[in-house]
């Protein structure tokens, strides 16, 4: 398998979504000409027109189809298409209404929007691959489909997780297969406590709807489970385009700070893993603190979209990834939406080909008039006239050449992240905004601070003695193998809390956090709080927040606060945090381990952001949205 670390392959190839099924005919042909000289080259299309394509069940329309199609190939553009089953028809949810995800209170997630299907449900999957078959079948061996892309967007809008009839009972034959006798999963999952012992697996409910929190196993298990869905599902639509489109690409579209399924696992059945990149919505919908909104609200913050570049690289097999929607403007879904500012949208194009994306396909090319998204901006207004980020990616499109030249990008941290830590986090967070994801995105955002490249690698990862520090911020499990990689890697090790404090089944190991590494890290965490707002320990530009391990052991504390509690402690190569990973105590530590590692450290101002390649680098300014690419 190549190697995760980037590098850019070739110079990154522009697109764009487009709904030729959402404007008159006599449009297309204007569209597509328009998109050439703008310097796209890829058209995602198809991902929402099944009731299109198929009006009643065997009735299918494929002329208005086949000539968008042979329009949009007539200009040179290669066509990503889109399997439509995110947007199952009326028709099929009446012919199979219990086809409909059920939520967390029991609750039918209707038909009149978009992804109402539980993955669980066989007669779904059945009707997915059909319609998935008769795509392919017209249109597989087309010249001008150059790549597929399954469903869209899985688990947006909460919707990996069923609590139907159909993931019960494919929960129990989860469990079954799993597990094999219900006395392991009982010991596994400690269910003496409160008598929650089971007798057979079919006695197992869903862990919704509990009169208080379910066994955290429990959880963990239906987390995996649901997870596997995704995977078995879109693993079945990639074996039916790979018959009958051979040679093409397969993709799929996932999301910011989304954690709903394994990432990791999903792209084993892809080519490429694509990102849906919206830094102004994601700034406003997740959370970032007030000063952070106010300061970035034009912008992004600075880390948004290059964390996710660098975790989906990870992720991808082979490292292939893209960006399959690019914020052009104004969303029309963020608790507020305002636009870019000037150069950002070509700053975000330039970024994401400085990290390696294979494609950034802006989302979408005119904006429609109608329905959930007609505020959403494209390149295009409604009237069709140019929307201001229309002229940046012309723009964006003559200056890839430069960042292509600059070859190999230089391997400075790995961070290492897992799907199961923030499952874990999110189950049993035990104080307000424990979560792993977050540990992992304050500690990039500090490393990225410090002027350095980072890869976030999954703990799998072969490869990880390569870089010169790892950064563990939350990894719950550790598991063995692990463990002895580590031991043998010279470089230095950073290890957050939480780190080692979980067995596979959601107990604590014998011997305490950090488990595995408790000989490495010298250090045994004997009890560990969490802190509310305001109840801190400042240290000299620092302070522990939010979380506090205490421990024991032979390493030496090397950050203290002024009132003598210790925030860190160092064991030879190995730094131990106290602390939670965020703010200026991240940044103090990191900058440490990064100067013992012999990094070329440099504290960049606030909104500045630098990535170094072999032959040059690459600055971006999220002040003032300048993008500068300096040969060596």
């Amino acid at each position: 398998m190549a190697s995760t670390a980037d590098r850019v392959r070739s110079q990154t190839r522009l697109g764009v979504c487009y709904y030729p099924e959402h404007w008159p005919e006599a449009r297309w042909a204007e569209d597509a000409r328009l998109m050439r000289e703008t310097g796209l080259t890829r058209v995602r299309i198809g991902e929402f027109a099944w009731s299109r394509i198929e009006p009643e069940r065997g009735r299918f329309d494929w002329g208005w189809l086949d000539r968008a199609v042979a329009v949009l190939h007539g200009e040179g553009l290669g066509i990503i298409m889109g399997t439509p089953t995110a947007t199952p028809p009326k028709w099929l949810v009446d012919r199979m209404p219990d086809m409909l995800a059920l939520d967390r209170e029991g609750r039918a997630r209707g038909f009149g929007s978009r992804r109402h299907y539980c993955f669980s449900h066989q007669g779904y999957l059945a009707e997915a691959l059909r319609i998935t078959r008769a795509v392919a079948e017209r249109y597989g061996q087309h010249p001008g489909v150059v790549c597929w892309q399954t469903d869209n967007e899985y688990g947006c809008h909460d919707t990996v997780q069923s609590f139907s009839p159909a993931a019960r009972g494919a929960f129990r034959r989860w469990l079954a297969e799993r597990y094999g006798t219900i006395a392991a999963l009982n010991a596994a999952w400690g269910n003496v406590f409160w008598s929650m012992e089971y007798r057979g697996f079919d006695e197992i409910e869903l862990p919704n709807l509990t009169v208080t929190e379910a066994n955290p196993a429990h959880w963990l298990a239906f987390r995996r489970f649901s997870s596997d869905q995704v995977v078995r599902w879109n693993r079945a639509q990639a074996e039916v385009l790979r018959a009958l489109s051979p040679g093409r690409d397969i993709t799929h579209n996932a999301m910011g700070f989304y954690t709903g399924y394994d990432h990791h696992a999903l792209a084993a059945d892809l080519d490429v893993l694509g990102w849906d990149s919206y830094p102004l919505g994601f700034l406003e919908m997740f959370r970032f603190s007030e000063d952070e909104k106010r300061r970035y609200a034009r912008t992004g913050h600075p880390d948004i979209a290059a964390f996710h570049h660098d975790l989906y690289r990870g992720c991808a097999r082979g490292g292939r990834w893209s960006v399959l929607e690019q914020q052009p403007g104004p969303v029309n879904w963020a608790r507020h939406n305002p636009a870019p500012l000037p150069g950002m949208v070509r700053l975000w194009t330039l970024e994401a080909a400085a990290h390696g994306a294979e494609l950034v396909s802006y989302f979408r090319w005119r904006q429609f008039p109608q329905a959930q998204e007609q505020m959403h901006a494209g390149l295009l207004r409604p009237d069709a006239a140019p929307a201001p980020a229309l002229a940046e990616a012309a723009q964006a499109a003559r200056d890839l050449p430069a960042i292509a030249a600059l070859g190999e990008a230089e391997r400075h941290a790995a961070l290492v992240f897992a799907y199961e830590a923030e499952w874990i986090t999110q189950i049993q967070p035990q104080g307000e905004g424990c979560s792993a994801l977050w540990a992992a995105f304050r500690s990039y955002e500090a490393l990225r601070r410090l002027g350095l490249n980072v890869d976030i690698l999954s703990p799998g990862h072969t490869r990880l003695s390569d870089y010169p520090l790892i950064v563990m911020p939350c990894l719950s499990i550790v598991g063995e193998d692990l463990a002895a990689r580590l031991a043998a890697h010279p470089g230095q090790l950073v290890i957050g809390p939480r780190t080692g404090s979980r067995q596979a089944d959601f107990a604590m190991p014998a011997n305490l956090a950090p488990g595995p590494l408790a000989k490495m890290a010298g250090v045994t965490i004997t009890r560990s709080e969490t802190l509310r707002p305001g109840l801190e320990h400042p240290g000299e530009g620092w302070a522990i927040r939010r979380w506090l391990d205490h421990g024991e052991g032979p390493a030496e504390p090397e950050l203290v606060a002024d009132d003598g509690t210790v925030a860190s402690w160092r064991h030879g190569r190995v730094r131990s945090c106290a602390a939670w990973m965020e703010g200026d105590y991240a940044l103090e530590v990191l900058f440490r381990a990064a100067r013992d590692a012999g990094l070329p450290v440099e504290l960049l101002a606030r909104g500045q952001r630098r990535r170094s390649f072999a032959g040059g680098r690459v600055d971006l300014d999220y002040t003032g949205a300048g993008v500068a690419i300096t040969a060596a």
